[in-house]
């Protein structure tokens, strides 16, 4: 088995299942179409939260458009980091919803091949069935082109009995299908040019008309489906998001309309159970989630006015303050500047620490310090030069350089003390 083969298998085993159970083929494709949706449910449902998540916040996207008018590159950057605060994932709702196609091209492929996906017999089987029916039944594979074991099954189904009696049942692997549903043979493919059986006799033009109302059906109740979701969940009215809706109205109902009439009728029938139970679905989600997310967007706005608030009191504390003339401004008072202030003084705490420890040790040991010379700056005994003489120019000019040196460094800390 190819990985094809095991995509397809559990879809094959549901539709035997359910046709072994109902003895319907229509209602099988019915109820197929059923527990298809609700196993997508929790998928579907995560994409439906999405999408209404993103729609709520079409006028926050509208505003931060407009602030940075001429900026894309700042308008993505907010965009993004938007998303991030709100765990918005805006692809995700467009991947969920793409998984009804992959199961309509797996429910294709058992529907033109019942032999094959839905009884499980193998090629040489198939092949032996086919013989003998070609001969023994007059059946014709040319005009079934690749939907030659729909033929096949269908002639089996008219002539169970002499069938099984010929060539045996291969281990009740073989199927009595019936493809008739409302008078109507879903294995069949419906002809738009329905005017060539005006001139036929009831039993073939009824037939022939519902076969070809089921393909508009389907194309039908593929628009009405997308228009529900719209009013459930209005969507933007300009901008590219709506132009890609306008089209989306218009090619999806000519894309149902065109795969009911080239595929068999069973097709057709359970994209219109999928319409509809899509229909339900969504209206019960867009209820739920309305709920729900009305009341975190409750939240958020109550999050966002306390903010405000608080800022506006923070704003009005510092106008009284500054009115009483009881503020001051402190030119170091950003975080990083006393960050660095604090391991300042811890360096220094721990350096004067080390050098006193180190002068008890030489005191200890007999050992004399060596005498500091004026010219020292910390560990730099020739800083200011070898011939550096602090008396040169007499002592008051010390005392006074002294003086002007130090008054700076105490204005300083006096400032930062107040702060």
């Amino acid at each position: 088995m190819g990985f094809w083969d095991y995509v397809v298998w559990p879809f094959a085993r549901l539709l035997e299942i359910l046709y072994n159970q109902t003895h319907n083929y229509g209602i099988a494709v019915i109820l197929f179409a059923l527990v298809v949706n609700l196993i997508l449910l929790p998928f579907m449902a995560k994409s439906k939260k999405s999408m209404m998540r993103t729609t709520r916040f079409q006028p926050r996207l509208k505003e931060l458009e407009e602030r940075h008018k001429g900026n894309q590159q700042k308008y993505q950057e907010e965009v993004m980091k938007l998303y991030r605060e709100e765990k918005i994932s805006p692809m995700s709702g467009c991947l969920w919803s793409l998984l009804p196609f992959p199961i309509l091209i797996a429910l294709y492929s058992v529907i033109r091949q019942p032999l094959e996906r839905m009884m499980g017999l193998s090629e040489s089987q198939v092949s032996t069935i086919t013989k003998w029916v070609t001969k023994n039944l007059n059946f014709s594979a040319d005009g079934w082109g690749s939907y030659k074991e729909i033929g096949i099954s269908d002639a089996i189904h008219n002539n169970w009995d002499k069938v099984v009696d010929a060539i045996g049942d291969f281990g009740g692997k073989l199927m009595d299908l019936d493809y008739s549903f409302l008078g109507i043979n879903l294995g069949t493919i419906p002809d738009f040019k329905i005017w060539n059986y005006f001139d036929k006799g009831s039993d073939v033009l009824l037939p022939a008309i519902g076969l070809f109302l089921i393909p508009v059906i389907a194309a039908f109740l593929s628009w009405a489906s997308m228009k529900v979701s719209q009013w459930n969940n209005p969507q933007p009215a300009t901008g590219n998001a709506a132009s890609s809706m306008k089209m989306m109205n218009f090619m999806m109902p000519i894309m149902s309309i065109w795969i009911c009439f080239v595929m068999p009728a069973a097709l057709g029938v359970y994209w219109i159970a999928n319409s509809i139970f899509g229909m339900a679905r969504d209206f019960v989600l867009t209820k739920h989630y309305k709920k729900k997310l009305d009341a975190e967007d409750a939240e958020r706005l109550a999050r966002e006015k306390e903010k405000a608030d608080e800022i506006e009191r923070r704003r009005l504390e510092t106008e009284k303050l500054r009115s009483e003339g009881a503020t001051t401004r402190n030119k170091n008072s950003s975080k990083k500047n006393i960050q660095a202030q604090q391991k300042q003084a811890q360096e220094e705490r721990r350096a004067a620490t080390e050098k006193a420890e180190r002068s008890a040790k030489r005191s200890r040991m007999g050992i004399e310090e060596a005498e500091v010379s004026p010219s020292q700056v910390g560990n730099r005994r020739y800083a200011r030069g070898r011939a550096y003489d602090p008396n040169r120019f007499g002592t008051a000019f010390v005392q006074e350089t002294d003086e002007a040196e130090r008054i700076p460094e105490l204005d300083e800390t006096e400032e930062n003390t107040e702060a």
